[in-house]
C-alpha cells in the first residue's frame, strides 16, 4: 500500500454506484490518472465540490503496490484547491464550451495513464487560467491552446515556411497532411488556398503574439478555425465532440 501526492486538472468525472465517482485526472507528475473518490456525490461533501471539471488541485492518492498505475483504481483520498477555474469559466456559454474542448484534447494527447506530460499539464493550467479569467476571447484562447497541444506534442503546423522543404514563405497553399502550409513545388492534392490573414493569426497565436490576434478581423478568426480543426481532426484521426458546440457558439 503507498501513499501519492500531485497536483492537477480535473478532466472529467463518472458515476460509480451510489456515492462514488471516477476522477480522471491530468497531473504534473503522473500524467493521466483516473482515481475512485468515495462518497463525493452526497450533497454535503466538500471534497466533491473541489473535484469538479476545470479544477486545479492537489490530490493525494492511495493505490495497492509500490506504483500509483497498477491493476486497479486508486483511491483518491484527499484534495485541496489550487484554483477553482470552473468558477470563471461555467457561468459563460462559450468560455465553457471552449474549455470543454481543451479537457477533452487534454485527454486525447495523454493515451497512456500514469506516463508524465507536463509540457501539455502545464499548457492546461495556462490556458484555463487565461481562460477564466478573460484575457481574450474564447475561440481564439482555444486555437491558441490546439495548436500549442499540437506543437508539443510533436505536431506543430507550420504557417509560413513550406512544411516539406523549407522554402521561406509566405507560402500560398495550405495542407493539412504536408503539416501546414506547402510552397507550389510541394503542394499535395487537397491542398487549399487560405487567406494571408488568416495564417498570418495562426502564426501569431502559436508564438503568443496576443497584440495581432486580439485585433485580428472576424472573418479571418472564423476561417483560422476552421483550419485548426481540420489540422487536429487529421493527426487525433477523428475530431473532438465537443468542438461542434464551441462552432454554435461563434
Amino acid at each position: 500500500m503507498s501513499l501519492f501526492r500531485d497536483d492537477g486538472i480535473v478532466l472529467r468525472t463518472q458515476k460509480l454506484g451510489e456515492a462514488d465517482r471516477i476522477i480522471t485526472l491530468l497531473t504534473r507528475g503522473h500524467g493521466r490518472v483516473r482515481a475512485v473518490a468515495r462518497g463525493v456525490r452526497r450533497t454535503k461533501s466538500k471534497f466533491g465540490a473541489r473535484l469538479e471539471p476545470f479544477s486545479h488541485v492537489d490530490v493525494q492518492f492511495f493505490a495497492r503496490g509500490s506504483e500509483l498505475i497498477g491493476r486497479g483504481l486508486p483511491l483518491c483520498t484527499q484534495s485541496e484547491t489550487i484554483s477553482p477555474y470552473g468558477g470563471g469559466i461555467v457561468t459563460d456559454y462559450a468560455r465553457y464550451t471552449a474549455g470543454t474542448a481543451m479537457l477533452e484534447t487534454a485527454e486525447r494527447f495523454t493515451d497512456h495513464e500514469g506516463e508524465p506530460a507536463v509540457q501539455q499539464y502545464l499548457l492546461l493550467v495556462g490556458g484555463l487560467r487565461t481562460l477564466a479569467q478573460g484575457e481574450h476571447e474564447p475561440h481564439l484562447i482555444l486555437d491558441a491552446f490546439l495548436l500549442r497541444s499540437l506543437a508539443v506534442n510533436g505536431y506543430a503546423p507550420s504557417f509560413s515556411d513550406c512544411a516539406k522543404c523549407g522554402m521561406p514563405g509566405p507560402n500560398r497553399f495550405f495542407s493539412v497532411a504536408a503539416g501546414g502550409s506547402v510552397c507550389v513545388d510541394c503542394r499535395v492534392p487537397g491542398s487549399v488556398v487560405p487567406s494571408a490573414g488568416a495564417l498570418e493569426l495562426l502564426g501569431a497565436l502559436l508564438t503568443g503574439d496576443w497584440a495581432h490576434a486580439d485585433a485580428c478581423e472576424p472573418r479571418y478568426v472564423r476561417e483560422g478555425s476552421g483550419l485548426v480543426s481540420a489540422y487536429l481532426h487529421w493527426h487525433l484521426e477523428r475530431g473532438l465532440r465537443s468542438l461542434r458546440y464551441v462552432e454554435k457558439s461563434t
